[in-house]
């Protein structure tokens, strides 16, 4: 059976060898992992996912696409998930379990935040997205914006190669790229809650073309002068703007807060 892509699915479909192999490299896939992919589809990368792992569970959206993937994908190692993966339950998945998978753009950052803020997080993750996406999620202090921080505070970002839109059916209107994110094993700052760091955060971006003096004043409901002072004890100037922070200066910030509000 053929099936024609849903622009409604946002469902562009990658064939190139090299590039499917990529994507497993990325994740570093052994004999011995569970691999979670999401979107399957045509099941290119289920291909490659179920020659490498131990087990792979795919969870399709799309029925008609998951009633057929058994039929494209012959291995005994392959789990078929008729769900919204937005609905599914990661609790399911052993500790420890990868993901890999060519995600559609426009659900990108729920995805990523579902799976970073589990209660079962994958050990990592090889995530085939839009490439201005991904480089905003590697970026670093000068280039930051909430989706940068809120990745790196629970994991390692790390970007890969760039997947030309020709490579795939229908192209998209961008280029793709790898970004591997490998879980922190620790919390990257232990004496902070995240609820209480993003709050923080949020109040940082929440006016992007002010500085933070300004939008921490309207974020934090604080006067501008016990903003400004906010900054000096955290050593940070008053005139900066969110992007120019780094995850330690949302940190320090933090902690002087919740100080300040004892």
């Amino acid at each position: 059976m053929s099936f024609a892509p849903k622009k409604s699915l946002g469902q562009h479909w990658l064939y190139d060898p090299a590039a499917l192999q990529a994507v497993c490299d990325a994740a570093h896939i052994k004999n011995s992992d569970t691999v979670l992919e999401i979107g399957p589809g045509l099941g290119t990368l289920t291909n490659a996912l179920v020659e490498r792992a131990k087990h792979v569970t795919a969870v399709e959206f799309d029925r008609d696409l998951a009633s057929e993937l058994s039929s494209r994908v012959t291995a005994d190692n392959l789990e078929i998930i008729n769900q919204d993966f937005l609905q599914f339950d990661l609790g399911r998945l052993p500790s420890g379990y990868k993901v890999a998978a060519n995600v559609p753009y426009y659900i990108t950052s729920k995805i990523v935040r579902l799976l970073l803020e589990s209660d079962n997080p994958p050990a990592e993750m090889a995530l085939l997205i839009q490439k201005e996406v991904a480089e905003r999620m590697a970026a670093k202090p000068g280039g930051m914006s909430i989706l940068a921080v809120a990745t790196q505070f629970y994991a390692v970002a790390k970007l890969g190669p760039v997947i030309p839109a020709e490579l795939f059916t229908p192209p998209p209107k961008v280029n793709s790229r790898i970004i591997s994110l490998k879980y922190r094993k620790k919390p990257l700052f232990a004496d902070v809650v995240p609820a209480a760091y993003f709050r923080m955060v949020r109040a940082g971006f929440g006016e992007k073309r002010k500085t933070l003096r300004n939008s921490l004043s309207g974020g934090l409901r604080i006067d501008k002068s016990a903003a400004e002072a906010l900054l000096h004890a955290a050593h940070i100037s008053p005139g900066a703007r969110a992007e120019q922070l780094s995850l330690d200066e949302w940190h320090v910030l933090t902690v002087m807060y919740a100080t300040s509000q004892t």
